[in-house]
């Protein structure tokens, strides 16, 4: 396996065989970011669509139009040396502009940001097999996945790239790739995708390039970081650096609570550019003659109002932005009556809007095995009246991007979770638990922390040493409104579709006007 050697063996090596003149024989700048989510727009520190107030006023950060002012500013700084863009996937979803666009706006960004090679993310096939092929058919650069079998696809055969090789500066770079598995559950690709083991597929495509005559070999991959370390753990012989996305992992020297940048993993180099264009990962890695690692160094980039974004891909981002406010008032269905979502119902007590929510998300992810939702009522901005639902009612009432996030707890963590829900009640606070899947029972007049009195499951008392699947919102997952028990669940996955997409399509599908209700599944007493 090629070694990123130690200091010692590393100052022997440029004295002597690296190179005559004491430095690498080769090094090359790795420019890179992942998981954009469809935020063209610049972000709030929120990471939603930013405010044309907030974005005036320096309080936002990313957008593609700063992406790129970005990567041009490191391309210049860096003009003479050897580098690569790489876009780790996860382009589609997660703004109104993918509800817009369909992905046009997208593949537009990302051709002006002009990156060597894009990822295939899991996202990238929200909308199935025909949508992500007419994306890639407007994509000016290559797009690799490594570990998708689609010999039996006519839709997405022979445009995705198994793996790549890149010429920089008189070398061979190699590029190979992987997407996650579970791809199926938490998109929609067709059965005509099949999907192969990640580090085995990676293995098979470093072996081929090696075989090749190249020794400088990237995965760049779409797996989350955990899935990362194993695959460098494996031991594949010739894979020298992973570059990352799909887990949101912000890595950083210099920001608390962030992974190293490049996080080590045995020989391999780590990284991922956190999500939403928020950040720009620089990683410099340095090459022996033999192509080993023999350094790599670098840290990512806070994409701030101190980036002055690109001033003509901004006026084009402003042109796209336009029509979505003729999009808040398409009809997305019709109500039967009020929808209750005013936060002084919905932070104390079943509402008729938590229901909605909560209903929706269960019944969106209820194939994959969750009997479960919980959703903060703080999350619940607005009501809706009887009558026509519009699309702009609807972001109004779920204005945070928030997406699916599915999990399991015990039984025990579940009640643990309503604990903290129901904990500041009297505050009228934002984490007050709606649900969906369960009926619980809270005395208020209790302490926080022992106010559940009883929570019903298949007309039974949940059973705290028994596992559950839970769906809630990427916010409530990451520990937002108290809820840290969260934070340590088994088998997550925090970026499903969008909630407010979730909603949208649960009224669609109901046939008729949807009725508002309330059937007694919180009972808060005292």
């Amino acid at each position: 396996m090629q070694k990123l050697l130690t200091a010692t063996a590393a100052l022997a090596l440029t004295a002597g065989t690296a190179a005559a003149d004491g430095h690498a024989a080769y090094t090359l700048h790795i420019l890179h970011y992942n998981d954009t989510h469809s935020r063209i727009e610049p972000i709030n520190r929120f990471d939603s669509t930013c405010s044309a107030e907030d974005d005036a006023a320096g309080e936002c950060f990313g957008g593609s139009a700063r992406l790129k002012a970005a990567i041009d500013m490191k391309r210049e700084e860096l003009a003479g040396e050897n580098v690569i863009v790489l876009d780790a996937g996860d382009q589609l979803q997660g703004s109104l502009m993918f509800t817009t666009y369909n992905g046009d706006a997208e593949a537009e960004m990302v051709n002006a940001i002009a990156p060597d090679v894009m990822a295939v993310g899991n996202h990238e096939f929200n909308k199935g097999d025909e949508n992500l092929a007419r994306v890639i058919d407007l994509l000016e650069m290559p797009v690799v996945s490594g570990n998708l079998d689609l010999t039996g696809n006519n839709v997405l055969g022979g445009k995705i790239e198994d793996t790549l090789v890149l010429e920089v500066g008189g070398e061979r770079i190699g590029i190979v790739s992987a997407l996650a598995t579970d791809t199926a559950e938490t998109s929609s690709p067709s059965d005509q995708v099949v999907f192969m083991d990640e580090a085995e597929s990676l293995a098979q495509d470093v072996a081929t390039l090696t075989d090749d005559g190249v020794n400088k070999i990237i995965a760049l991959t779409h797996v989350g970081f955990p899935a990362d370390q194993r695959i460098a753990g494996a031991g594949i012989d010739g894979l020298d650096v992973i570059v990352g996305g799909h887990s949101h992992t912000v890595f950083s020297n210099t920001e608390e609570g962030a992974e190293a940048y490049p996080t080590m993993e045995g020989d391999v180099p780590i990284v991922q550019a956190g999500a939403y264009t928020k950040y720009l990962g620089h990683l410099t890695v340095s090459f022996d003659a033999d192509g080993n690692v023999i350094d790599a160094t670098g840290d990512t980039m806070l994409l701030d109002a101190s980036v002055e974004p690109d001033a003509e891909l901004a006026a084009r981002v402003a042109e796209l932005a336009a029509p979505i406010q003729e999009m808040q008032q398409e009809v997305v269905g019709q109500s039967a009556g009020f929808i209750e979502g005013d936060r002084s119902v919905c932070r104390v007590m079943e509402c008729p809007m938590g229901n909605l929510v909560a209903d929706a998300m269960l019944d969106r992810v209820k194939d994959q095995g969750v009997t479960i939702a919980i959703q903060n009522g703080g999350g619940l901005r607005a009501s809706i009246d009887e009558g026509d639902i519009t699309m702009g009612e609807i972001v109004t009432v779920l204005p945070f991007q928030n997406t699916l996030a599915t999990f399991e707890l015990t039984g025990a963590e579940v009640i643990e979770a309503l604990e903290n829900g129901v904990s500041e009640v009297e505050e009228g606070a934002g984490r007050f638990p709606q649900v969906s899947g369960i009926t619980y029972k809270a005395d208020l007049t209790a302490e926080p922390g022992s106010r559940i009195t009883s929570v019903m499951i298949d007309g039974a008392e949940i059973d705290p040493e028994a596992t559950y699947g839970v769906v809630s919102n990427n916010y409530m997952r990451g520990g937002g409104d108290g809820y840290s028990v969260f934070e340590g669940a088994r088998n997550a996955y925090d970026y499903g579709p969008g909630l407010e997409q979730v909603v949208i399509d649960y009224i669609a599908a109901q046939g008729g006007a949807y009725a508002p209700y309330t059937d007694g599944r919180i009972d808060v007493g005292g």
